[in-house]
């Protein structure tokens, strides 16, 4: 199953399992930790003293009482000491037992917040990057809905050097097109404007345009120029879902393996194949053309067989033009970027 990206309070999910981070006892004495412990009631206090203290990247998994899930997996991440302690793999641990423990209790769906990135110090950009990539490796051999969990803006951020080629990239290209269509729009406005009208009684200046109203072609000639519409269906290129299946065969993968890097779930896959005439949305599209790691001008073809197209006047096109150009395909990074500028993730879709 996929993962996704929401923002919420972590309280107010209904999943089977949520995610506590906390500190070695479980003081619930601030931030998630103390919404936590306030809305689970005084009988979450009594639960956890009987498995104190906790390990950073370990796991103890209390019942939710009056939460709208069924389990609490409470987990104490690594204090921020500049990264040389082996913070990065603690923080790992966190997520990826915690996804253990949800499956070795059955659970289906589970929402996680992000660890250690308030009084713990560790540096946001990078917790929601292990956390993303965690989830991800996680779910390419596992079943399981995970929600990462913002409570809101402030919560994260990207690394500045990566922010700072977006924001170029996007004032180049975004902005520059932008002014481009407004010039174009401009000049329709005055041409039009300034177009003679026709004389009454003038002939359209084609024959094509004389055959859209009725009027029958001048000569044999312009009657062979007509386009055959049967002709037309009868000589159709393959469509989206032909065209995916071959790169994947192309490629050497087998489909779970695409659907799994594209953070598509496996129904809306299943409908994909089943279905020549299948029209997937741009983000699903993309999805996949990041899971194949397609080059720019090979996306844009695959995008032509769902009748789709990148545009400079998206910011979430160029934002994914971004990193096709600089062949860079790790679809967690692309997903933390696009939640950043408040854009759709890639995978994760519901058609």
């Amino acid at each position: 199953m996929p993962y996704q990206i929401v923002r919420n309070d972590i309280i107010r999910m209904h999943v089977d399992a949520i995610v506590n981070p906390t500190d070695a006892y479980c003081s619930g004495s601030g931030g998630t930790d103390a919404r936590i412990h306030a809305a689970a009631g005084p009988e979450l206090r009594a639960a956890c003293d009987a498995l104190l203290p906790l390990e950073p990247g370990s796991i103890a998994v209390t019942d939710a009482f009056r939460l709208p899930c069924r389990f609490i997996l409470h987990t104490t991440g690594p204090i921020w000491q500049g990264g040389g302690e082996g913070e990065p793999d603690l923080l790992a641990a966190c997520y990826r037992n915690a996804l253990c423990a949800a499956e070795s209790l059955h659970c289906s769906s589970v929402a996680i917040p992000l660890i250690a990135s308030g009084a713990f110090g560790y540096p946001k950009d990078q917790v929601m990057r292990i956390a993303l990539d965690t989830i991800h490796a996680f779910l390419l051999t596992h079943e399981l809905t995970v929600s990462l969990v913002v409570y809101d803006k402030t919560s994260y951020e990207i690394g500045q050097r990566l922010q700072c080629k977006i924001d170029a990239f996007i004032d180049e290209h975004y902005i520059e097109a932008l002014q481009e269509h407004l010039d174009s729009a401009r000049l329709d406005s005055v041409s039009s404007f300034h177009r003679p009208a026709r004389r009454a009684g003038a002939k359209p200046s084609s024959s094509l345009s004389a055959h859209i109203y009725g009027a029958p072609p001048d000569s044999m000639e312009e009657a062979a120029c007509i386009p055959n519409l049967d002709a037309m269906l009868q000589s159709l290129d393959e469509g989206f879902s032909v065209a995916l299946l071959k790169l994947i065969d192309r490629k050497g993968l087998t489909d779970a393996e695409c659907y799994k890097r594209a953070n598509i779930d496996k129904r809306l896959f299943s409908k994909i194949r089943s279905n020549p005439n299948y029209r997937p949305s741009k983000p699903t599209v993309l999805a996949f053309a990041v899971a194949l790691h397609l080059s720019l001008a090979e996306t844009n073809q695959l995008l032509e067989k769902a009748g789709l197209a990148l545009t400079r006047s998206s910011k979430f096109d160029v934002i994914i033009e971004f990193f096709l150009t600089t062949q860079n395909y790790n679809l967690s990074e692309i997903n933390q970027v696009l939640y950043q500028y408040d854009q759709p993730c890639l995978g994760n879709v519901i058609e």
